[in-house]
């Protein structure tokens, strides 16, 4: 049997990377020494990384947390939130706005050294911002804030810029609908305290006229009619008929008046809550978030893993030497025979 045979049995395979061990050493080693030297900080620029950890709120709506008639609702201002709020945390932290102040903040384009006339610079900085700045949610609902910078302390301070800027930016969306919802309630409260005064005027007026309680007036008028007639009191009794005439020609306009204005003042005391509500939820907010952990400056860099780099250096260029070795075997091995 040709030694070529020998060599390419299965079961003498460790035999056969030994035969070898020199190429293959040299060329593992080789590669380590390679990787090591382009995974360099003069090659590959470090970053280091800073996280910050928040907790959604349940809620952030003043009136409903704290004014006395939702007292009995279900979300308490002290718990933090669930899946859904981490899922809206997450959107407005990926917001443009949020970009935008970042970028504004820390003059990012200059910070990742992009070109100012490049035509894809707005590409370039986006990608740039979105390979270094993430947000996750945690299998616990929190989000976290991962930042990378090759500076340590900008890491951590572009990182706590976004904790302290998620309550602005969330604040300023919800307060524009706060601020919808007041103008609603008040044109509808001041539009109410209208209606409600004319119907008071229209009141005043009929009891001028000396109409002040149609039932009881018409109760105590009629009674007396029967007495002065009884009596036969024929100026008396004409009076009496004048008056129960005015309060049968005015009684329907009294009462009707009296009752709507009753369902108009209980109208105007629903809806002066709700205006009281809509104008402390514009003017007040409970904060947004729970920090669990602000971002601090790391000490040890995050990228590149060097020993990760040269390990699989080393692997890739052991198994590729050794492919190669085979393959050129194997074809002398075929022409030898």
């Amino acid at each position: 049997m040709s030694e070529g045979k020998n060599v390419f049995d299965s079961s003498n395979l460790v035999v056969y990377v030994y035969r070898w061990r020199k190429p293959l050493i040299a060329v593992t080693l080789a590669a380590a020494v390679l990787a090591a030297i382009f995974s360099a900080p003069f090659f590959i620029t470090p970053k280091y990384e800073s996280e910050a950890v928040l907790f959604p709120t349940t809620t952030n709506s003043v009136s409903q947390a704290l004014l006395s008639e939702n007292l009995g609702s279900d979300k308490d201002i002290m718990e933090f939130g669930k899946e859904e709020e981490a899922e809206q945390m997450l959107q407005v932290l990926n917001s443009d706005e949020i970009r935008r102040r970042v970028i504004e903040k820390f003059k990012l384009l200059s910070h990742y050294e992009i070109d100012p006339n490049s035509k894809f610079k707005q590409t370039e900085l986006f990608r740039q911002y979105s390979s270094n700045i993430s947000f996750k949610r945690t299998q616990y609902m929190s989000v976290v804030i991962r930042v990378l910078d090759k500076d340590p302390q900008m890491a951590a301070d572009i990182a706590n810029y976004i904790t302290a800027h998620y309550d602005t930016v969330s604040g300023r969306i919800k307060k524009e609908r706060a601020k919808e919802a007041l103008s609603i309630v008040e044109d509808q409260y001041e539009h109410l305290q209208t209606e409600i005064q004319k119907m008071e005027d229209s009141l005043k007026s009929l009891r001028k006229l000396g109409v002040h309680d149609y039932e009881a007036q018409s109760a105590i008028l009629n009674e007396q009619l029967a007495l002065a007639k009884i009596e036969r009191q024929t100026a008396v009794a004409k009076e009496l008929q004048e008056q129960l005439d005015l309060l049968a020609e005015y009684g329907g306009v009294y009462t009707n008046l009296r009752d709507q204005l009753v369902y108009l003042k209980a109208e105007n005391s629903t809806l002066r809550k709700k205006y009281v509500e809509a104008k402390v939820n514009l003017e007040r907010s409970l904060p947004y978030k729970f920090v669990v952990s602000e971002a601090f400056a790391s000490e040890k860099k995050a990228y590149p893993t060097r020993w990760l780099i040269v390990a699989v250096a080393m692997v890739g260029a052991f198994l590729f030497t050794l492919i190669v070795i085979l393959v050129v075997d194997t074809l002398k091995t075929v022409k030898v025979e």
